[in-house]
């Protein structure tokens, strides 16, 4: 089996936004991630989704969740979310932060 070392992990910029009772657009990807962060940072539940209608998950008062999408089966060449994607919170205070990682390509 040959390892490819020709990626670089990147941090992308953070998403984040103050909830204020109603869907606010915490921010949309600009690259596919590979571990994603979603922070509940406030004292309040959040809803989260993704078109600030259908609910993706709740997230209890300061609750955090790590998703690793790095296939570890190999049954998916890439499994991410796309670019684009917008999440939106829906929460009567605090701020919601969205973290994440992605591969560039070695220059």
């Amino acid at each position: 089996m040959s390892i490819n070392n020709s990626q670089n992990a990147q941090m992308g910029i953070e998403l984040s936004a103050s909830m204020i009772g109603s869907a606010t657009l915490i921010g949309s990807l600009i690259h596919n991630p590979d571990i994603i962060i979603f922070d509940n940072q406030g004292g309040a539940s959040v809803t989260i989704s993704p078109d600030g209608v259908n609910i993706w998950r709740t997230f209890p008062a300061g609750e955090a969740l790590t998703l690793d999408l790095r296939v570890a089966q190999g049954k998916a060449p890439y499994y991410s979310f796309p670019i684009g994607t917008s999440f939106f919170g829906n929460g009567a205070s605090g701020t919601f932060s969205i973290s994440y990682i992605y591969t560039k390509e070695q220059q």
